[in-house]
């Protein structure tokens, strides 16, 4: 014992020089990164806690709130386990008004009446656009439905008619990435357009088609062919509830994909349009064209109560959704959640109600509420404004709760550690969780914003590499 006891001195005490060490050389390697010319104009703020205890082993800039990209939605996310619970589902009800005769004439409407769900008809799921429409079909039949004298009308009331959130960037919106909310999402609230490149930078790019089909979109294509090696730099300029869209850039030689994904408009639209397409190819037909709660209150026209509820589809629990969320970086996810987030609280669903419980429940929970300034729920605005610090406590918080392994599964791997990325123009940032060689733990947020150039993550790793 005399012996073991100045043996396991010896080791803590090397440990402890050890982990030192490490955060010696990773103030070296910050400041090496601040002298580097690509940061010369940038922001550059770190922030590394002991996930243990949470003190804080080095900061700089930690304070200075920065534009956080897509590393937002590891608070996004927090917030939703806590407030929503990690077994949280939205419900997709499929019901009809009025009444069906014996011969199976529906004199009113079928409705999809939507709570928000942003995995309906999602290929992630199992909820898949055929799945969705087989089970409303059958439902339809179940019923003795065989003809509808009526409309079917998509109920999107829920989310209101703000899909975006003030403060995104027009060239976001219209592309599968600035996909706005719906209160019936649809296939991720997107569609693809196939493209095909000319043989010189002279000719046209061709549009093939759109998949699936969408007769009542007009697409004006005013792409150019780009050099061969250059890419996709295309984008749609297409404003919700729109039917024409601008597609512009250019869109390279010998490209390797066969198109771009295009935000839909109107979600709740075209999921009513797909069930309609669906059953005029059954043979069951309706007389009046598809609408949406939307249409029908710029008309004047009342929403017809319901007789009969036929259908409920639930989506994955909320553990699901936020692995994808995560992991894929799904904007539109993170903008439903905030919205899901207020309505649970007993608010109106907006994104600035959202954002202000959110602010609100971590406040409460001893983070700096000015450290929080929060527009959107996925980081796509540039004008989200938050601290490493406040990131780094969110993450440490995150740690002591029921549904915490969920949430660590969620995060994507980079740079050989569990952290979010975060990219938008000049920003990049990374926020989560590392454990070194020797099973220290550490919590991690990098942030710059305004750097020039390109492949600054590099050197970001080049710094966390030191925690190794």
């Amino acid at each position: 014992m005399k012996f073991l006891k100045p043996t396991l001195f010896l080791i803590l005490i090397s440990v402890s020089c050890f982990a030192q060490n490490r955060i010696q050389n990773l103030e070296k390697a910050f400041n090496n990164l601040l002298n580097d010319e690509q940061t010369k104009h940038a922001i550059t703020s770190l922030c590394v806690l002991d996930a243990n205890t949470g003190k804080t082993l080095f900061a700089k800039n930690e304070q200075i709130g920065l534009a956080t990209a897509s590393t937002l939605k590891t608070i996004t996310a927090a917030t939703a386990f806590s407030i929503l619970g990690k077994d949280y589902q939205f419900q997709t009800t499929l019901a009809y008004t009025g009444n069906i005769t014996a011969d199976g004439t529906l004199k009113g409407n079928l409705i999809i009446i939507g709570s928000g769900d942003p995995t309906l008809g999602s290929w992630r799921y199992q909820n898949k656009e055929n799945a969705v429409l087989t089970q409303w079909v059958s439902a339809i039949k179940s019923a003795g439905i065989k003809k509808i004298e009526g409309s079917i009308i998509g109920d999107d009331r829920i989310f209101g008619t703000q899909t975006t959130p003030e403060g995104w960037v027009w060239q976001d919106i219209g592309n599968y990435y600035g996909a706005g909310t719906s209160g019936l999402a649809w296939r991720e609230n997107q569609f693809d357009i196939h493209l095909r490149p000319g043989t010189s930078t002279t000719d046209e790019v061709k549009v093939v088609k759109a998949v699936p089909e969408t007769p009542y979109i007009q697409i004006v294509n005013e792409l150019k062919t780009g050099s061969a090696g250059t890419g996709d730099r295309s984008y749609a300029f297409f404003p919700p509830y729109s039917n024409v869209a601008y597609l512009r850039g250019s869109w390279g030689i010998g490209i390797g994909k066969a198109g771009i994904s295009v935000a839909l408009p109107d979600p709740a639209f075209d999921c009513a349009y797909r069930l309609q397409d669906t059953l005029k190819r059954l043979g069951i037909n309706t007389n009046q064209p598809v609408t949406t709660s939307r249409l029908m209150a710029l008309n004047n026209q009342p929403i017809p109560a319901v007789t009969q509820k036929i259908s409920t589809i639930s989506s994955p629990p909320l553990s699901e959704i936020t692995y994808w969320f995560l992991k894929k970086s799904i904007n539109l996810y993170g903008e439903t959640l905030l919205k899901t987030i207020a309505l649970k609280s007993g608010k109106p669903a907006t994104t600035s109600k959202g954002a202000e419980t959110e602010i609100n429940f971590w406040a409460n929970k001893g983070i700096e509420k000015s450290g929080l300034n929060i527009i959107d729920g996925s980081g796509l605005s540039p004008g989200d404004r938050i601290t490493t610090s406040a990131m780094a406590n969110v993450l440490f918080q995150a740690q002591k709760e029921s549904w915490f392994e969920d949430y660590y599964r969620a995060f994507p791997e980079y740079n050989s550690m569990k952290i979010k990325s975060g990219t938008i123009n000049d920003v990049s940032a990374f926020a989560g969780y590392h454990t070194d060689s020797a099973g220290n733990k550490y919590i991690i947020v990098i942030n710059i914003n305004n750097y020039s150039g390109s492949g600054i993550n590099k050197k970001l790793f080049k710094v966390l590499d030191e925690l190794k």
